[in-house]
Formats: C-alpha cells, structure tokens, sequence
C-alpha cells in the first residue's frame, strides 16, 4: 500500500550546525481508513543520520504540546543534557488542515477501531518509510492528555502490538475513566508500559485512582503521579519531561 505525504522527506532535508532539533512544518497524509486528511509535524533531534533507527513518540493533540506544553523545548533540552535518548516525535494534529476550528478530537479518540487502524496501517508505515526510525515496536510510544490520554489507553488495547508504551496526562473524564478500569479489568494483561498521570485538584482524581488501581492489580510496569494542579496545562506542561524519561532515559 503506497501513502500520499505532501512533504519533502527526511533524506532531502539539510542540517546546518543547529543548536537544536529541527521541527518540520506541517506533513500532510491523506487516509484512506478514514476518508479524509490529516496533518502532523514531526522533531528530528539534532545530529540524526540518515541511518539511525530511533525511537519515536506519537503525540495525540500534537498542536497543543507544541504551543503550550513546551515539548519541542523539552526534548531539546533532556536530549542534550543527555538524561534521555534521541527520539523522533510525532505531532499529530487533531484539527482539519486549513481549518483548525474543527477539531475531530471527540470523534477520533473514543476508542475509534478507524482511528487505531489510521496509525497502525497509515500513519506509523509512513514514518517508517520516511524517516529514520526503529520499527520495533518496543521503540514506540502513544501519549496524550485528556481525552487523547483516553486515546493512549485505547491503543494500548487495541493496537498493543504497534505501541509498547502508554502515556497518559489526566485521561479523559470520571465516565471514561471508569469504562477504561472496566476495560482493562476484563483483558489479560498486556506488553506495555505506562505513565499516568492527574491532578488532585478539580481533575478526576477519584476515578483515576480507582484506574491506577487496576492498572497495578493486573502487575502493570508503571509510573504514576499526582500534582496538586487542576485539568489544565498548568498541571501537564511541567510533566512532560517525566512522561519522556519514563520511556527513554538514558541508561547508567
């Protein structure tokens, strides 16, 4: 299957001497699982070879990570400070190209089978066709907050085999929380790793407890945080370096 990407691929791209990662502009994939189009930007650390095979993280709500969480910055930072590996990110926009007014975030990321097959069948070969990266699932992470950390729980399981690591910030709300612990509950446990994360103050505190409790009832490998913040990015923004080193610190 061939994929449409309106983009200059990784191999025509020049690297100047930059004191940090390059972000591309908008990359534009046509679906044909979904039957529309969508964008994504993509972090290329600084100093990445046309033969590397690094680890990538897929960014549900990618726009805002990028405007308010601060995670070019981030990676930037925790990459040269050696404290985590080179990784590619992947900034999937969740706004339709021209028009970001709207934004199919509540259609997409309710456990939506299309969904999950537009990453696994379209979104992730793509990458892997384009730029340097590991294709080891082991090497791949989904991460999102609110209801795209719902989205990263439903990839975990429906698509466990594309995505080993799971990254929450404050998943969705108290009735989502709770068809996910049900969710979860019923299934075997599954190959992947997880960050979650919440807020003790008007976030869904109560029922994340009670999923955080499944998670680690089932023998779940986990690193879980409360922040006394809200659901806000005043509570996300100052853990996305924790969600990052989770998953790909640098070991001793």
């Amino acid at each position: 299957m061939k994929y449409w990407v309106a983009a200059v691929l990784f191999l025509s791209v020049t690297f100047p001497s930059l004191a940090a990662g390059k972000l591309s502009d908008n990359i534009l994939i046509e679906s044909k699982v979904l039957g529309y189009t969508l964008q994504f930007r993509v972090y290329i650390p600084e100093g990445t070879k046309t033969n590397d095979h690094l680890p990538t993280v897929y960014i549900a709500d990618g726009q805002w990570y990028i405007s308010d969480g601060k995670m070019v910055e981030v990676l930037d930072r925790e990459i040269a400070a050696e404290r985590m590996r080179p990784v590619m990110a992947i900034f999937v926009d969740s706004g339709e190209p021209g028009n970001p007014k709207n934004n199919r975030r509540n259609d997409e990321f309710m456990c939506n089978a299309a969904y999950a097959q537009f990453y696994q069948n379209e979104l992730v070969p793509t990458i892997e066709h384009s730029f340097p990266v590991s294709k080891m699932r082991e090497d791949r992470v989904i991460m999102g907050l609110s209801f795209g950390g719902l989205n990263a729980a439903c990839f975990g399981l429906m698509i466990p085999d594309t995505f080993a690591g799971v990254g929450m910030h404050s998943p969705a709300n108290s009735q989502h929380l709770k068809m996910l612990s049900d969710l979860y509950r019923k299934q075997d446990k599954l190959p992947i790793r997880i960050f979650f994360s919440t807020g003790t103050k008007r976030d869904n505190t109560k029922a994340a407890r009670k999923f955080h409790q499944v998670l680690k009832n089932k023998g779940y490998e986990m690193t879980y945080m409360e922040v006394p913040f809200g659901h806000s990015w005043e509570n996300w923004a100052p853990l996305v370096d924790d969600l990052l080193l989770t998953f790909f610190a640098r070991t001793p």
